[in-house]
Protein backbone atom coordinates (compact mmCIF):
# COMPACT_ATOMS: atom_id res chain seq x y z
CA UNK A 1 0.00 0.00 0.00
CA UNK A 2 1.57 3.46 -0.95
CA UNK A 3 1.24 6.64 0.71
CA UNK A 4 2.26 10.01 0.04
CA UNK A 5 6.11 10.71 0.68
CA UNK A 6 5.56 12.58 4.40
CA UNK A 7 7.36 15.30 6.23
CA UNK A 8 6.03 14.45 9.35
CA UNK A 9 8.85 11.46 9.63
CA UNK A 10 10.83 11.72 13.15
CA UNK A 11 13.49 9.38 11.83
CA UNK A 12 15.13 9.54 8.99
CA UNK A 13 17.64 6.88 7.12
CA UNK A 14 18.85 6.51 3.74
CA UNK A 15 15.68 5.27 2.65
CA UNK A 16 13.24 4.89 5.21
CA UNK A 17 10.88 6.99 7.15
CA UNK A 18 9.57 6.43 10.50
CA UNK A 19 6.55 8.15 11.67
CA UNK A 20 4.19 7.24 14.72
CA UNK A 21 1.20 5.16 13.88
CA UNK A 22 -2.35 6.58 13.80
CA UNK A 23 -5.69 5.27 14.27
CA UNK A 24 -6.40 5.78 10.63
CA UNK A 25 -3.60 3.80 9.86
CA UNK A 26 -6.16 0.31 10.04
CA UNK A 27 -5.56 -0.42 6.18
CA UNK A 28 -1.09 -0.39 6.40
CA UNK A 29 -1.73 -2.47 9.78
CA UNK A 30 -4.31 -5.29 8.01
CA UNK A 31 -1.66 -4.89 5.02
CA UNK A 32 1.34 -5.75 7.07
CA UNK A 33 -0.28 -8.25 10.57
CA UNK A 34 -2.51 -9.25 8.06
CA UNK A 35 0.18 -10.98 5.53
CA UNK A 36 0.18 -14.66 6.56
CA UNK A 37 4.13 -14.75 5.39
CA UNK A 38 5.02 -11.52 8.27
CA UNK A 39 3.27 -13.45 10.85
CA UNK A 40 3.91 -17.20 10.76
CA UNK A 41 6.53 -16.48 13.45
CA UNK A 42 4.95 -14.73 15.66
CA UNK A 43 1.61 -16.36 16.24
CA UNK A 44 0.66 -20.14 15.96
CA UNK A 45 -2.10 -19.08 13.71
CA UNK A 46 -2.58 -16.30 10.94
CA UNK A 47 -4.28 -12.78 13.24
CA UNK A 48 -7.98 -11.89 12.38
CA UNK A 49 -8.85 -8.51 11.49
CA UNK A 50 -9.73 -8.04 15.16
CA UNK A 51 -6.61 -8.92 16.44
CA UNK A 52 -4.93 -6.74 14.46
CA UNK A 53 -6.96 -3.98 15.15
CA UNK A 54 -6.28 -4.80 18.98
CA UNK A 55 -2.32 -4.69 18.08
CA UNK A 56 -2.83 -0.96 16.51
CA UNK A 57 -4.58 -0.12 19.52
CA UNK A 58 -1.24 -1.51 21.81
CA UNK A 59 1.03 0.47 19.30
CA UNK A 60 -1.07 3.24 19.86
CA UNK A 61 -1.32 2.74 23.37
CA UNK A 62 2.58 2.46 23.79
CA UNK A 63 3.60 5.46 22.13
CA UNK A 64 0.93 7.42 24.47
CA UNK A 65 2.15 6.23 27.44
CA UNK A 66 5.79 5.41 26.86
CA UNK A 67 6.51 7.33 23.68
CA UNK A 68 7.92 3.93 21.99
CA UNK A 69 6.25 1.45 19.69
CA UNK A 70 7.01 -0.87 16.45
CA UNK A 71 7.03 2.43 14.28
CA UNK A 72 5.40 2.82 10.64
CA UNK A 73 8.42 2.80 8.02
CA UNK A 74 8.03 4.00 4.98
CA UNK A 75 10.27 4.63 1.18
CA UNK A 76 11.55 7.84 1.46
CA UNK A 77 11.40 7.46 -2.66
CA UNK A 78 7.93 6.95 -3.61
CA UNK A 79 6.27 6.66 0.01
CA UNK A 80 5.34 2.60 0.27
CA UNK A 81 4.46 1.44 3.21
CA UNK A 82 7.35 -1.00 3.94
CA UNK A 83 6.98 -2.06 7.74
CA UNK A 84 7.95 -0.99 11.22
CA UNK A 85 10.95 -0.94 13.17
CA UNK A 86 10.65 0.21 16.54
CA UNK A 87 11.08 -0.53 20.30
CA UNK A 88 8.10 -1.53 22.93
CA UNK A 89 8.21 -1.77 26.94
CA UNK A 90 9.18 -5.42 28.59
CA UNK A 91 6.89 -6.13 31.34
CA UNK A 92 9.67 -6.19 34.18
CA UNK A 93 12.21 -4.47 32.47
CA UNK A 94 11.48 -0.74 32.18
CA UNK A 95 15.20 0.40 31.36
CA UNK A 96 15.73 -1.91 28.29
CA UNK A 97 12.85 -1.87 25.79
CA UNK A 98 12.17 -5.08 23.44
CA UNK A 99 13.32 -4.22 19.73
CA UNK A 100 11.65 -5.56 17.06
CA UNK A 101 10.68 -5.31 13.24
CA UNK A 102 8.78 -6.21 10.40
CA UNK A 103 8.58 -6.04 7.03
CA UNK A 104 6.03 -6.65 4.54
CA UNK A 105 7.12 -9.78 2.62
CA UNK A 106 6.63 -8.17 -0.95
CA UNK A 107 10.08 -5.46 0.60
CA UNK A 108 12.01 -8.74 1.71
CA UNK A 109 15.67 -9.17 0.24
CA UNK A 110 16.39 -5.17 -0.02
CA UNK A 111 18.28 -4.80 3.19
CA UNK A 112 15.25 -2.42 4.54
CA UNK A 113 15.37 -4.93 8.22
CA UNK A 114 18.97 -3.55 9.01
CA UNK A 115 18.69 -0.32 7.71
CA UNK A 116 15.83 0.09 9.83
CA UNK A 117 17.21 -1.90 12.86
CA UNK A 118 20.37 0.05 12.81
CA UNK A 119 18.12 3.59 12.83
CA UNK A 120 16.08 2.44 15.52
CA UNK A 121 19.16 1.31 17.41
CA UNK A 122 21.32 4.96 17.18
CA UNK A 123 17.65 7.16 17.84
CA UNK A 124 17.58 4.37 21.66
CA UNK A 125 20.72 4.99 22.30
CA UNK A 126 20.93 8.57 21.27
CA UNK A 127 17.67 11.14 21.72
CA UNK A 128 15.81 8.12 24.01
CA UNK A 129 18.82 7.48 26.28
CA UNK A 130 18.56 3.49 26.74
CA UNK A 131 21.71 1.54 27.84
CA UNK A 132 20.00 -1.89 26.37
CA UNK A 133 18.00 -3.32 24.18
CA UNK A 134 16.25 -7.08 24.37
CA UNK A 135 15.20 -8.97 20.76
CA UNK A 136 14.22 -12.45 20.39
CA UNK A 137 13.13 -14.49 17.70
CA UNK A 138 11.26 -17.70 17.28
CA UNK A 139 13.79 -20.49 16.61
CA UNK A 140 13.17 -21.04 13.21
CA UNK A 141 13.51 -17.96 11.85
CA UNK A 142 17.15 -17.89 10.62
CA UNK A 143 16.64 -14.50 8.71
CA UNK A 144 15.74 -13.00 12.24
CA UNK A 145 18.48 -14.83 13.91
CA UNK A 146 20.99 -13.35 11.42
CA UNK A 147 19.14 -10.05 11.46
CA UNK A 148 19.75 -9.65 15.03
CA UNK A 149 23.54 -10.78 14.77
CA UNK A 150 24.54 -8.18 12.19
CA UNK A 151 22.92 -5.54 14.09
CA UNK A 152 25.34 -6.88 16.84
CA UNK A 153 22.64 -8.41 19.62
CA UNK A 154 24.23 -11.31 21.75
CA UNK A 155 22.30 -14.41 22.67
CA UNK A 156 21.75 -14.31 26.18
CA UNK A 157 19.26 -17.24 26.57
CA UNK A 158 16.03 -18.52 25.93
CA UNK A 159 12.53 -17.91 26.65
CA UNK A 160 9.12 -18.88 26.43
CA UNK A 161 6.77 -17.02 23.99
CA UNK A 162 2.94 -17.83 24.92
CA UNK A 163 2.13 -16.53 21.04
CA UNK A 164 3.80 -19.05 19.41
CA UNK A 165 4.12 -21.41 22.71
CA UNK A 166 8.07 -21.87 21.91
CA UNK A 167 11.09 -20.86 23.41
CA UNK A 168 12.77 -18.22 21.68
CA UNK A 169 15.93 -17.38 21.39
CA UNK A 170 16.96 -14.09 23.41
CA UNK A 171 19.59 -11.57 23.01
CA UNK A 172 20.69 -7.71 24.50
CA UNK A 173 22.78 -5.24 22.71
CA UNK A 174 24.01 -2.68 25.48
CA UNK A 175 25.24 0.67 23.95
CA UNK A 176 28.82 1.06 23.73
Amino acid sequence: MKAAVSTEFFLRSARLGFRTWRPTDIALALDLWGDAAVTRFISRQAFTEAEIRTRLERELASQETSDIQYWPIFSLEDGQHIGCCGLRPRQGHPLVPEFGVHIGSKHWRHGYALEAGSAVIEHAFGALGFDALFAGHNPHNVASRTLLARLGFVHTHDEFYAPTGLEHPSYLLAKS
